[in-house]
């Protein structure tokens, strides 16, 4: 009984957690989504017909799209425990066919929530702040200013971590909410004819009536679906039963009372389209309200900033991007990490974003575009992966991820119209993003062939070690390097400039795997090539940080004693050189060369001290 109480309250734990971090960004979607259907842009009367006609187009968009494509399908694609674009690419890799538009689409997909990251702190916490104009006109010129300080201050706060902070996010979601629960069944109680909306055939009616403005209103429409990725890629840090208890219990009713309350508001008074959620305000609670909303989309912004961190640690790992410093903000959770150079850029990003585009409404454009091209680039990935990996029943697949792509691809040709209107902008960080990790991998990749070009055997150096006379020091040499076959180049500039060798030799070689985990137990390989000579392999998963002190640590075990007191750690340092190589274009040398060199040291990545650490240079013509 004890147990099941635990368990019983391990649970709720978790999902007030995740109600913070992970419907934070859908849950603040009912500040703009109805102010944005119904915009000057889209021409739609607010009328009785046209009004149920959006609301049920709401409904039927958060029933099929997040119910059932994502908590019920989506979320059954984990790798291990571990959700997200970047883990659906690696379960799809599991096939060697087709990796190609596999890593493609995967890798642009991260792109986008590069994208994401900067547009929904934008996004939201502006049209949170657009409340002051409701309560007076005369205040609207301190809203940009009043955001841009919110958003500063928020991404400084980042480098705090949000191990603290984020026992409030989840009572704090609640208190949300329940107000916009509350706000909006104060307005369906005066007029229920609104829940005429859950009859589909209203959605369609709209459609025949008003032609291709009701194909375009699909582009307000999907921003009430904003937030669904979050739903798969925090499964590892809350796992599927929390996340859907919270939709099916508490987010889904909630939002629906809201938006129908929304509704029924403008069939009694159209006028209120100005902004349908905050004229669901009393005017005496307004303030309050406003307070609340930032506070909620603050939290929002929060979790896909720490979204962005994680995505750039699994990108690090799988060898996308270079190594960048990580610090671990909680010695509790692995997850909340927080990582300085991609923190400031997104700032910037989302700055530039609010004083280009000022209003929420302008924004939307280029948030519909980023939106529907990443629920597009899932489904594609679920039914490779469904299909070619798990070998589904093909009619099965098909039926439902059909359906999936039939929305997705109504909502992604609805936005088109938007992309000279700022919807291009997501799309252009997407490109770089992928573009940049694409000549990453392929730089490193071509880099690793040519180190290897000059690798030589462990036998024929033992072999000329022992018609030498060689000193031999006391102490341990730890070599690392990325190719586990052969002697490592540092070991060989070591051997020329100081000709000696040390007692124990260990070539050590970190390797991350396509799993977001690797037990302790099974992180170690280790192979004697001669006597005191050992190579080690490393495994880690690509959520998980190497940490040189726990693999020195774990070295006993495999039979390997090490003093850290006699260890010195000898590292090779490339130095790249443009050449006349045709491997890579002009662009890609100067990318994979910028990138090289602001990457930090291993000596930093590895968590190495650094005064036991030799770095060894080498000169590379790319």
């Amino acid at each position: 009984m004890n147990k099941e109480k635990r368990t019983l309250k391990t649970f709720l734990i978790l999902s007030l957690e995740a109600l913070g971090v992970v419907y934070g960004d859908i849950g603040t979607s009912p500040l703009y989504t109805l102010k944005v259907c119904f915009s000057e842009e889209f021409k739609i009367a607010p009328i009785k017909e046209n009004t149920i006609g959006i609301m049920s187009l709401l409904f039927w968009s958060l029933t099929l799209i997040v119910t059932i494509k994502y908590l019920l399908f989506i979320l059954k694609a984990d790798n291990k425990g571990e959700g997200g674009v970047l883990a659906l690419m690696a379960l799809c890799k599991g096939n060697t066919k087709k990796i190609t538009i596999v890593t493609i689409l995967g890798l642009f997909g991260a792109g986008l929530l590069y994208g994401d990251s900067v547009i929904t702190p934008a996004i939201s916490v502006l049209s949170a702040v657009e409340g002051l104009e409701v309560y007076a006109k005369d205040l609207s010129h301190y809203v940009i200013p009043i955001t841009i300080t919110i958003l500063i201050l928020l991404f400084i706060f980042q480098k705090k971590g949000t191990a603290k902070v984020g026992k409030v996010f989840g009572p704090v979601m609640i208190l949300w909410f329940l107000t916009i629960a509350g706000l909006g069944l104060k307005e369906i109680i005066k007029n229920p004819e609104i829940f005429l909306a859950l009859n589909p055939y209203y959605g369609l009616n709209f459609f025949f009536r008003n032609g291709i403005s009701s194909f375009l209103v699909l582009g307000g429409v999907v921003l009430s679906i904003t937030g669904t990725e979050a739903l798969y890629a925090d499964v590892g840090h809350f796992g599927k039963s929390p996340i859907r208890f919270n939709w099916f219990c508490f987010v889904y009713p909630a939002l629906l009372l809201n938006y129908f309350g929304q509704g029924a508001l403008i069939l009694s008074h159209p006028e209120a389209i100005s902004n349908p959620f905050y004229n669901l305000a009393p005017k005496g609670i307004l303030i309050p309200c406003v307070i609340l909303a930032t506070i909620a989309t603050v939290i929002a912004s929060q979790a896909v900033i720490s979204g962005a961190f994680s995505l750039t640690r699994q990108a690090v790992q799988m060898g996308f991007l270079p190594r960048l410093q990580i610090v671990h903000t909680s010695e509790m959770e692995r997850g909340q990490i927080y990582t300085p150079a991609i923190n400031y850029i997104l700032m910037a990003i989302t700055i530039l974003f609010v004083v280009g585009f000022k209003t929420s409404d302008n924004i939307a454009a280029a948030y519909g575009v980023a939106v529907t091209t990443t629920m597009l680039l899932s489904t594609l990935l679920f039914y490779y992966l469904t299909t070619y990996i798990w070998k589904w029943n093909p009619f099965y697949t098909l039926f439902f991820t059909t359906i999936f792509f039939m929305f997705d691809i109504s909502f992604f040709t609805a936005n088109l119209i938007k992309v000279e209107r700022g919807g291009y902008i997501p799309l252009l960080i997407g490109f770089l993003v992928f573009y940049a990790m694409q000549t990453w991998k392929k730089g490193r990749t071509l880099l690793l062939e040519k180190l290897q070009e000059s690798t030589v055997s462990w036998e024929s150096l033992l072999n000329s070690l022992k018609s030498s006379n060689v000193a031999v020091v006391d102490g341990t040499a730890i070599f690392l390097s990325g190719n586990p076959k052969g002697v490592p180049v540092a070991f060989l500039h070591n051997f020329k400039h100081n000709k000696v060798v040390h007692q124990n030799i260990i070539t050590m070689t970190v390797v991350t795997t396509d799993e977001p985990g690797i037990p302790k137990s099974e992180r170690l390989e280790v192979t004697e090539i001669a006597p005191n000579i050992h190579n080690v392999t490393v495994k880690y998963g690509f959520m998980q940080t190497p940490n040189i002190k726990e693999i020195i640590d774990l070295l006993p075990s495999k039979g390997i004693s090490v003093d850290m007191n006699k260890v010195s750690f000898f590292l090779g340092r490339e130095t790249l050189v443009p050449g006349k190589g045709k491997h890579l274009n002009k662009i890609e040398k100067f990318i994979f060369s910028f990138l090289s060199r602001n990457a930090i040291s291993a000596t930093a990545f590895f968590n190495i001290p650094a005064n036991k650490v030799v770095e060894l240079g080498s000169l590379i013509t790319i």
